[in-house]
Formats: structure tokens, sequence, C-alpha cells
């Protein structure tokens, strides 16, 4: 197994780290010694010629710490005041290591819709690129303080993800409070054994990751698949792997074997679609019949208005839509050249008749090809 980590691992120059919440408490709160100890890892990697982008949780436990606070906060304005004292106190940590290993920091607050937009989201990637050419470490966090459930990224793990895709990374460390996923729940079966490596993101191997979470943490072993499966789709390896276990990030540089890795997929999205595929929320869906799935699936076509089913939803031209098939199974995300109002008018219909029924036709395809991400359930979504 140590061949395949190491030839995996041969090329890697840029490295998104992801560190959870679990990783960072200690029995009073922030874990300096942790901290510090990972900043060590981290700027002995640079020191080796390696590019590091950071994504950090933690804000919420640092101001809990700050004021005292022991169990759970109840309610979206505790954790938003908690993470509002926390950030300034979790950067001050990082900052300070970082200092001792001669390495500036940035800091960058993200909500969905800073990437979720394209413009935006190209910012964001000149931003970070202009950051590792300078030398400097980027140290992202999701806005928690102005964050709600329409802009927020839903956990860090699903940020860390969609940063990777930004940066291109040729690798992903996620760091978590145990040793990586198992066959089974280890908390619950004694008999449970750590995969070492997941050729594929199988629904059987999904099955395996539970959602339970640590007090500190938002995302279990569940949403680090998701994550995984997210980059593992660009092309990305991704490795998870515990975050307290000393000399982690140096011991799986040397390609030993430590966590769960994750190879990443033969058949890979390019960035544009992996942003359409993972980071929009989609606002609408397209119910498509047998023959436009064969064209979608096995032929790369565009998606034609004679295929479409039905229509659900409200949405503009340019917004995005699911597609599912008649038993209502994802099959891929795209960007509309249509309003739902105008789909419906023309679904069923050939090309040629959609200039007669909307008394205009600007495109022949609803989706074309181009702005059409393939996921095969790659993603689960609500609409």
């Amino acid at each position: 197994m140590n061949n395949i980590r190491r030839g995996t691992l041969a090329h890697v120059k840029k490295i998104l780290i992801k560190v959870g919440s679990a990783v960072l408490t200690g029995h009073d709160g922030l874990d300096i010694k942790i901290i510090d100890s990972l900043v060590l890892e981290m700027s002995d990697l640079v020191r080796q010629g390696y590019s590091i982008v950071l994504v950090t949780s933690g804000a919420i436990v640092s101001g809990k710490q700050r004021m005292n606070i022991t169990g759970k906060l109840k309610s979206i304005p505790e954790k938003q005041a908690a993470a509002a004292i926390g950030q300034g106190r979790l950067m001050r940590a990082y900052a300070k290591s970082f200092e001792k290993n001669d390495l500036s920091v940035a800091q960058i607050l993200l909500t969905l819709s800073d990437v979720t937009d394209r413009q935006r989201y190209l910012n964001i990637r000149n931003t970070l690129s202009t950051l590792m050419e300078w030398g400097a470490i980027p140290i992202i966090n999701e806005n928690d303080t102005v964050a709600v459930d329409e802009i927020k990224f839903g956990d860090n793990d699903n940020l860390a993800a969609m940063i990777a895709n930004i940066i291109e990374a040729d690798l992903f460390i996620n760091l978590t409070s145990i040793d990586g996923l198992y066959d089974c729940n280890p908390t619950v079966s004694k008999k449970a054994k750590l995969i070492s490596v997941v050729n594929e993101c199988s629904e059987e191997i999904e099955a395996a990751a539970t959602e339970e979470t640590s007090s500190a943490g938002t995302g279990g072993m569940k949403s680090k698949f998701q994550a995984a499966k997210k980059v593992t789709a660009i092309g990305i390896p991704c490795i998870i792997a515990p975050g307290k276990k000393k000399n982690v990030l140096i011991d799986i540089m040397y390609g030993k074997e430590i966590g769960t890795l994750f190879l990443p997929m033969a058949d890979r999205l390019n960035s544009k679609k992996y942003w359409i595929a993972f980071t929009l929320r989609p606002r609408g869906k397209l119910i498509i019949d047998d023959g436009a799935k064969k064209a979608l699936m096995e032929k790369g076509k565009s998606l034609l208005p004679s295929g479409i089913v039905d229509v659900e939803g409200d949405f503009n031209l340019g917004d995005p839509v699911v597609c599912v098939d008649r038993k209502g199974a994802i099959l891929a995300k795209g960007l509309v050249n249509f309003s739902s109002t105008e789909i419906s008018k023309i679904k069923g219909l050939k090309t040629s008749q959609i200039s007669h029924v909307l008394g205009h036709k600007d495109y022949d395809e609803v989706i074309h090809r181009d702005n059409l991400a393939i996921t095969k359930q790659n993603f689960k979504n609500k609409i």
C-alpha cells in the first residue's frame, strides 16, 4: 500500500489542509500546543517546497473559551457571537505560531455566496494565488458571524473541498479526531477496521461513514466522506487522518500508511463543471425521459427540450437546475438557457418548434453540454 501512497504523493506541490474543531479543542477550549505542533509541521513542509493553504475551524470553540461558556450553544445568534469573539483569538494563535517559523499569514472569511458568484469565485482564486506566490499562508474559515442557512457552506469539510478546487490543489488532507474511515462505526463495534485506501466512493463505502459529530464539531465522518468524494471527482486525492497524532503531516508526505487515502476518479470533472456540480445550489428540477438520460450519461450530449418530461421549481435563464430520471435519481446539474416558464411551454418539443411557441429561439439546447455536469449522484441536494 505504501507504493500506492508514494506514487499518489510523488508530484504533490500544493496542499489544502483542513483542521477540524475536535482537533483544536483541549480540556479547557482552544489547544495552543496542538496549533503550535501542526504549524511547525506545516512550516517544515513549506521549507521543503510545498505550498500550503489552511482551512480551519475553531472560532466558536475559542469564543466559548474566552467567555467561560460550557456546553453547546443553542441559538444561531449565540454561535455567531462566539465566532465573532473567537475568530480574532484563533487567528492570533495561528499568526504567533507561524511567526515563530518566519512565515506570514492571511485571514480569509467566506460565505457560500462568495463562491457561487462566478466573478467573486475567480477573485478568490486570484487572491489565493497571489498569497501563495508571496509565500504567505492563507488561513480560511467560514464567516460564521454573518452566515445564515441560505449562505452557509454547511460545515468546513464542504468549504475545504470547494477551496481545494479553487486553488487546484494536488492533495487534500482532512485532519480529524479519529484515525480515518472505518468499515463500520468504531465507537459501536470492536470489530471495526480502518480502511487504508478507497479506490472508488461507492454506496457501500459511503454506508460506513457515520453522521455522528463531536461536541466541538459540526460535520461527522459522513461530511468528510462527501468532501473526499467531491475532490476526487476533480482528480484531487484526499487523506482523512488523525490531527492530534504527532508528525501526522510529515509522516503522510513520507508515504506512511496513516489514515484513509481516497484515490482520484478516472473520469474527472473540469474546474467549471465541478463549480456547477458541487458549488451552486439548484433552483429547480427537470425530469427527463430515458432517451435524454442515455444522451446525457452515455453520449455526452446537451439536453434538448424533446427529452424533458416535466419541470419543477421557479427559475430563470442561467440558473442551476438538477436533471433527474423518472424515478427521481439525480443524474446531472447544469445551467439552463430558458426560464422554468419557457421550459414548461417547450418540454417534449423539437428544437425547430421553439421559436413558434416562444416567439424567439436564442438556443437550441435547454442545457448545453459545456454547462452540464454529470454527477451520478455524487452529491445530494434538496430543492
